[in-house]
């Protein structure tokens, strides 16, 4: 199937390692110029080593709001349009609510709300004035059933959920369609302590009735199709890709 990502170009954060990775080498691979940003410049220079010549990087602290503002104008500088959005970058602080700075939810807020929140709109009003335009949201499982142990997470990525339905909703009219995947367990270095623990590993795994953590790879046809004309109608949706976790539980 022929996604016809040739031509657009697309900005994914948090693109240095994980699923932000391989969604933006997807990207590039569909023929999408990508622009992939991230804090660290050695592991994006990896990434772009891999798209094929059609990936670019920019440095962003999601914490910085100044940077984040800076993302969606240096975009344009470059290619003069912004066709896709994949606001991926996110931190996920554990531990005893009782016990949380916080500091810790204004980082989480900050991170996984405020800057794809301002980058949607910095994006959206290009999107609207093109005529068309696509915004992916990266949320998790546990913005679907908030998680003990990961309350700042699972509230920050709930909020990412309904802000995609809300925007999706207002900027239908304008052939802007604004969507949201919520992954589950994926082999990352976000899980490396699961990963390093026969113990931890089992008992994650044993959740899923998959029976295995997902690869990378299985998030990127998803998340193209989205940046694709062909999700022309599709706006508003969330799509948990969990082998089945959420539905169990």
């Amino acid at each position: 199937m022929d996604l016809d990502l040739d031509g657009s170009v697309v900005l994914v954060t948090g693109a240095s390692r994980g699923l932000g990775a391989a969604m933006a080498i997807a990207a590039a691979r569909e023929g999408a110029t990508v622009v992939a940003a991230a804090r660290s410049a050695d592991a994006l220079a990896d990434v772009a080593a891999r798209g094929e010549g059609r990936i670019t990087t920019a440095a962003v602290d999601m914490r910085d709001e100044s940077s984040v503002q800076r993302l969606v104008p240096e975009v344009l500088d470059r290619h003069g349009r912004i066709d896709g959005l994949v606001n991926n970058a996110g931190i996920a602080p554990a531990g005893k609510f009782a016990d949380q700075d916080p500091q810790i939810w204004k980082d989480a807020m900050t991170v996984n709300v405020i800057a794809p929140m301002l980058l949607a709109q910095a994006a959206g009003k290009q999107m609207i004035e093109q005529g068309a335009g696509r915004i992916v949201n990266i949320a998790s499982t546990t913005g679907v059933r908030g998680k003990p142990y990961l309350v700042p997470y699972s509230t920050s990525k709930g909020a990412v959920v309904r802000f995609t339905e809300a925007l999706a909703a207002e900027w239908a009219a304008k052939n802007v369609q604004v969507n949201c995947i919520a992954p589950g367990a994926f082999v990352t270095e976000a899980q490396k302590a699961v990963l390093e623990s026969p113990q931890l590993h089992a008992k994650r795994v044993a959740k899923i009735p998959a029976g295995r953590m997902a690869d990378p790879a299985e998030i990127v046809p998803l998340t193209c199709l989205l940046l694709s004309p062909l999700s022309s109608f599709t706006t508003g949706a969330v799509f948990v890709v969990d082998g089945g976790e959420s539905g169990k539980l």
